[in-house]
C-alpha cells in the first residue's frame, strides 16, 4: 500500500502519508491536514493523535534527525524518505508522548512498515529498540563549545536560523526564542465586536465547559485551553469570533481605521486582517481587500458572510504590477507582506526546513518593491502599515528604513507616541516587535509610514 494514496482510518498511517507529500513535494501542513480530517475517515481521539504526530514530528525534525543519527550506520541522507518518516514517527512516540506505552510506540510503527514498505520493518523495530536501550545516553553538541549547533539540536531548528538569532538577541535570549518556537502555540480567538462582547463570549465558553482567557494586550483577543474543532465552538456559526492570533490582531489596532474611510488591504486572503479592519470601521465605509491569488478571494468573502461584515469588496489583483490601482485613493493601507513566516514556525513548522538564507534576501527585495507600490496608492496624509511575521531585521527594519532613504516624502511615525499603553512591545524608533518567548504569541513586526 502507498502511504501517499488516499489514506485509511489509522492516524499513524494518515500521518505516514502527510509527512512524506511534504518532504517529496513541499505542500503545506495545515492544508493536507485539513483535506485529511474533512474526508471524515478519522474519528475521536484519533484526530488528535493524527494532528500530534504530523506537527509534533514537524516541530522537532532535528532533534529527532540529531538522535536518529546516532542510532543508524548510515547518514540520515542516504535513507529513503519512506523510511526516515517511520523512524521519526517512532521516535517522536518515544521521546514526546508519555501516554502511549513505549511497547505499542515500536509495535505500531512496525506494523506501519510492514504495510507500507515491508523491508524496512526489521530496521524500524532494531533502530527504536536500539533508543529505548541507549536513551540515557544520548548526548548533545556542548552548549559551551558549540552554541549554536547545541541549541539548534535541542530545540529542533536549522543552525543558520539559530545563528541568526544570535545576531539579533543574543544567545540567552535565542535559547528562550528556539525552546518557544517548536513548542506547539495557544488558540487566539478574535472576538467580533459588531456582534458581541468579550466578555459575554468568555461567559458563553465558561457555560460550555471551555476554559478560555482574555489576552493581555488585544481588546479583542481571547485564548482558549485545549484542542478543539473550531467550527464546533459555541458562537462559531453565529459569526461571534474568528481565530486570530494576538499579534496580528494588533496590526489592525495600530493601523487603527476610521468608520468611513477608504482602506485597501494588500495581501489580504484568508480574510483575517480584513474582517478585522472591517470591524475597526465599524462595518462603514469602503474596505478594498486585493489579493494575486484570485482562487483565495472567496475565503475572505465566507468570513465576511459569517462575521456580518458588509463593506468589504475583493479585487484580483498583484501589487508587483505597480499600475495596480490608481495613485492617491485610500487613506489607509494595510501592507502584511508574504514573508518568510520565521515568527509563526510553532503553526507552520514545515517551514523552517524549507527555507535558506537565500530565501530571505529574495523575500526582503519583492517586499521592497511591494512597500513602494503600496504607498503609491496612499493619499497625501494618508497612513500605512508594513507589517510581517517574520523574526529577521532583513525582512523587517531593513526594508523600512530602505524605503524611507528612497522615498522623503514619507515619515517613520513612532508607535510609542501614538500607542503608549503598548510601548513594551515597541522599539525605541517605534516599530512593533512580538516575539513568542516574551509574549507567547507569535513573532511579528509593524511600521506605521505615514505619506507627507
Amino acid at each position: 500500500m502507498s502511504a501517499s494514496a488516499s489514506v485509511s482510518s489509522n492516524p499513524r498511517q494518515a500521518a505516514c502519508a502527510v509527512l512524506l507529500r511534504i518532504q517529496k513535494e513541499g505542500c503545506y501542513a495545515d492544508q493536507l491536514m485539513d483535506r485529511e480530517l474533512s474526508s471524515g475517515k478519522l474519528s475521536g481521539p484519533d484526530r488528535g493523535l493524527f494532528a500530534e504526530l504530523v506537527f509534533g514530528v514537524l516541530r522537532r525534525q532535528g532533534t529527532l534527525d540529531h538522535v536518529l543519527s546516532g542510532l543508524l550506520a548510515q547518514p540520515l541522507a542516504r535513507q529513503e524518505p519512506q523510511v526516515l518518516i517511520f523512524l521519526r514517527l517512532g521516535l517522536y512516540q518515544l521521546m514526546y508522548l508519555d501516554r502511549i506505552p513505549e511497547s505499542a510506540a515500536v509495535n505500531e510503527s512496525v506494523n506501519l512498515a510492514k504495510q507500507i514498505l515491508p523491508r524496512a520493518s526489521g530496521l524500524v523495530n532494531a533502530v527504536l529498540r536500539n533508543y529505548l536501550r541507549h536513551k540515557d545516553t544520548v548526548s548533545f553538541p556542548d552548549p559551551v563549545a558549540a552554541p549554536a549547533a547545541s541549541i539548534a539540536a535541542r530545540h529542533s531548528h536549522p543552525a543558520w536560523l539559530v545563528k541568526l538569532w544570535f545576531s539579533q538577541i543574543g544567545e540567552e535570549e535565542t535559547e528562550l526564542l528556539a525552546e518557544a518556537s517548536s513548542c506547539q502555540p495557544p488558540l487566539t480567538l478574535r472576538v467580533n465586536s459588531l456582534a458581541t462582547t468579550r466578555s459575554d463570549l468568555l461567559e458563553r465558553f465558561a457555560a460550555n465547559g471551555i476554559t478560555a482567557a482574555a489576552c493581555r494586550f488585544s481588546p479583542f483577543g481571547v485564548v482558549v485551553e485545549g484542542r478543539h474543532h473550531i467550527p464546533g465552538l459555541p458562537g462559531f456559526r453565529e459569526g461571534l469570533f474568528v481565530v486570530q492570533d494576538e499579534a496580528s490582531q494588533l496590526a489592525g489596532i495600530l493601523l487603527d481605521p476610521q468608520p468611513g474611510e477608504r482602506v485597501l488591504d494588500c495581501c489580504a486572503a484568508p480574510g483575517g486582517k480584513a474582517t478585522h479592519l472591517a470591524q475597526l470601521m465599524d462595518n462603514r465605509g469602503e474596505l478594498l481587500a486585493m489579493d494575486v491569488a484570485g482562487s483565495k478571494l472567496p475565503l475572505i468573502q465566507e468570513a465576511a458572510l459569517r462575521l456580518g461584515i458588509t463593506n468589504i469588496r475583493t479585487r484580483a489583483a498583484d501589487l508587483l504590477q505597480s499600475g495596480a490601482f490608481p495613485a492617491d485613493a485610500f487613506d489607509r493601507v494595510l501592507l502584511d507582506a508574504p514573508c518568510s513566516g520565521l515568527g509563526v514556525i510553532r503553526r507552520n513548522p514545515e517551514a523552517k526546513w524549507r527555507l535558506s538564507p537565500e530565501d530571505i534576501t529574495r523575500l526582503a527585495a519583492t517586499q521592497k518593491v511591494m512597500l513602494k507600490n503600496a504607498v503609491r496608492m496612499l493619499k497625501p496624509g494618508g497612513v500605512l502599515l508594513y507589517s510581517t511575521c517574520s523574526t529577521t531585521r532583513e525582512e523587517n527594519e531593513d526594508v523600512v528604513r530602505d524605503f524611507l532613504l528612497r522615498h522623503p516624502h514619507c515619515v517613520l511615525e513612532n508607535l510609542n507616541e501614538i500607542f503608549p499603553d503598548y510601548r513594551e512591545l515597541f522599539t525605541e524608533e517605534g516599530m512593533y516587535r512580538a516575539w513568542p518567548h516574551r509574549y507567547g504569541m507569535d513573532g511579528f513586526f509593524s511600521a506605521r509610514i505615514r505619506k507627507k
